[in-house]
């Protein structure tokens, strides 16, 4: 039997347990509004993340960026020179022989014609004295048809003046018949013998001038080649004596003696070169240049070198165009008289001058310029998030600028780091 407080005990439980509970919906909505709300933001990120086509994205922080100028622009280009001669000449063995005594020391300073070593040539010797023989045997004919020539001449006029003065008294015989016979002294027989004398005599003079005329200019061609033959012989005996002087080798000018390596008892052939004399306190620079400005390089340009401090002048005196591993030298002369603190081999930093300053629309000589080749930059947005690529067009170049032709306008900003990989993008994102 159930008494009452239990039975109160479980009346009171049962209602406990059929109270109403509120529908689960009404709870969960800001939970479900949350996650979405994340999912728009996730989305959102990763669309701002991921990158379109043709684009890429790149750290802003590491991202150099520079504003387009309009400012002077400076057109040089930087050269590094080396002091070199002015004027080298290479010293020759005109004669081969063997070394047989070295005069001057490699490095010292000679003057034009200073002996410097000496050959021996036995055989060359004997030569010479077999060929000043033979030369002078002729030139021994060429003095007898010379005298020959000159005793022609005095017998052909030795015999005209014999004539003249047979004529000369044959005509003082006329005029003297003749007056003996105008005054009845004389016969005609004997007058007429004079007369025929004198024409005999007028005769034989007017053949030996004629005759003397042409002997005297034939003699005188005959001499001539002669003379000519002579004055050969003559050069040939020089230059055959030359030859044993060859034997000695000289400084061919003034200046310093390099690349003098000769030691006694070394063989040398004729045309062996044996050294150089190089320009003392006289020199010039030469310098390697880019290929880029071949075309803008030219005798008479000027330039400047950094010496002590000093902006000394210059000009462009040669220009090489022959193109070695991407550059190409210049020969620059030095406007005065060059430094006497200047020394072979030194190098200079030159400035060679291109054209006149003027202004531009320029941007810095940075990296972007290698990976670009100047034809396209990447031109940054105004809110910064991004960068454009555009093609563009680059006419100078210095060491700080580069000049825009066209595609960009002063006020402009361009992202001027390194364009490597980046080519074939359109589109930089920048964050």
């Amino acid at each position: 039997m159930t008494s009452s407080s239990q039975v109160s005990y479980l009346t009171t439980a049962t209602e406990s347990m059929d109270r109403v509970i509120g529908k689960p919906g009404r709870r969960r909505w800001p939970l479900l509004a949350g996650i979405g709300v994340a999912l728009v933001a996730a989305l959102a990120l990763a669309v701002w993340l991921l990158p379109g086509a043709h684009s890429i994205a790149v750290k802003a922080e590491e991202t150099q960026i520079a504003q387009v100028r309009r400012e002077p622009f400076q057109d040089y280009v930087p050269v590094r020179a080396e002091v070199a001669p002015l004027t080298t000449q290479f010293v020759t063995a005109i004669e081969g022989g063997q070394v047989s005594e070295v005069l001057v020391l490699d490095g010292s300073e000679v003057a034009a014609g200073t002996p410097i070593a000496r050959l021996t040539n036995p055989q060359l010797r004997l030569a010479v004295v077999a060929q000043e023989a033979e030369i002078s045997g002729k030139l021994g004919d060429v003095s007898a048809q010379q005298l020959a020539l000159q005793k022609a001449q005095s017998d052909r006029e030795r015999d005209l003046a014999l004539a003249t003065y047979e004529l000369q008294k044959a005509r003082h015989e006329l005029d003297r018949r003749q007056t003996l016979h105008d005054g009845g002294f004389d016969s005609d027989v004997a007058l007429q013998t004079a007369r025929d004398d004198a024409a005999y005599n007028q005769s034989r003079v007017a053949a030996l001038q004629a005759n003397n005329g042409r002997e005297t200019a034939l003699g005188a061609a005959q001499a001539g080649q002669v003379r000519a033959l002579s004055g050969r012989l003559n050069d040939n005996l020089t230059a055959v004596q030359a030859s044993l002087d060859a034997l000695t080798i000289k400084a061919p000018m003034k200046g310093r003696l390099t690349n003098f390596l000769l030691q006694p008892g070394q063989p040398l052939k004729a045309g062996d070169s044996v050294g150089q004399v190089d320009s003392e306190g006289a020199y010039k620079l030469t310098a390697e240049v880019d290929e880029f400005y071949l075309g803008r390089v030219a005798v008479g340009q000027s330039a400047s070198a950094d010496i002590d401090g000093h902006a000394i002048p210059l000009k462009v005196a040669r220009v090489l165009p022959q193109v070695t591993q991407g550059h190409f030298h210049v020969e620059l002369a030095f406007q005065g008289q060059a430094l006497a603190s200047l020394r072979r081999g030194q190098s200079l930093d030159v400035r060679l001058i291109l054209g006149d300053t003027r202004p531009a629309v320029v941007l810095p000589n940075e990296a972007w310029l290698e990976g670009s080749g100047g034809s396209f930059a990447f031109v940054v947005r105004p809110d910064g998030r991004r960068a454009d690529r555009r093609t563009i067009t680059v006419r100078r170049r210095n060491p700080q600028q580069v000049e825009i032709a066209s595609g960009l306008s002063p006020g402009e900003r361009v992202v001027v780091s390194s364009y490597a990989g980046l080519s074939s993008y359109a589109h930089l994102i920048l964050r």
